[in-house]
């Protein structure tokens, strides 16, 4: 079964697809979850757990608004394409493994879209579970988690340059200055 999927990914080219996915909606969930705890860093304070069922919410929604519409609109243009090869080909492509790819696909890319931006921020928030559990961490948690999800941003940031083939460096400080870019609209706005 992995085989014929793998099969079914080349024949689309869809891997490209889910790469592109899972890195804008990862660095969605990224800056989302380092805007909510930048937000509650500088706001009254709230207890943790305040904090951490805000982070699981938005995460969650993340995760669901990413994989339904990645699933909506990848199943509309899987078919669209399928006609357009079908009326070209004057031919029921339906049992063939672009038809299968057409089904099994878009279900693929959606699970990548939603599951992206929902690990991403789970791994953010780890550092306020861990504060909430007692364990001692370096920092306090919301900071903690802040420099969670600044280092996550660099890592697909480098992750961005291994695969234009640019310095990984430039590329990683260059997804980093967007995140501290964003965090000071927040505080400018506040």
């Amino acid at each position: 079964m992995l085989r014929q999927l793998r099969a079914l990914l080349q024949i689309t080219h869809t891997q490209l697809i889910a790469r592109r996915y899972f890195i804008v909606n990862g660095f969605d969930g990224a800056l989302t979850m380092q805007g909510l705890i930048v937000g509650f860093e500088v706001s009254a304070p709230v207890d943790l757990s305040v904090v951490i069922t805000a982070c699981v919410g938005a995460a969650v929604a993340l995760g669901v608004s990413g994989m339904t519409s990645a699933w909506l609109s990848e199943a509309a243009e899987k078919q669209n394409e399928l006609r357009a090869l079908e009326r070209a080909m004057v031919a029921d492509l339906g049992a063939s493994a672009y038809g299968r790819a057409a089904h099994v696909l878009p279900v693929v890319i959606a699970l990548v879209n939603g599951a992206a931006p929902l690990m991403i921020s789970l791994l953010i928030i780890t550092p306020l579970w861990l504060g909430q559990a007692g364990m001692t961490l370096l920092l306090p948690p919301l900071p903690a988690a802040l420099v969670t999800a600044l280092a996550l941003i660099f890592l697909l940031g480098i992750y961005l340059g291994r695969i234009s083939g640019t310095f990984w460096l430039w590329s990683g400080i260059r997804t980093l200055l967007i995140a501290v870019a964003t965090a000071a609209l927040i505080l400018l706005i506040r």
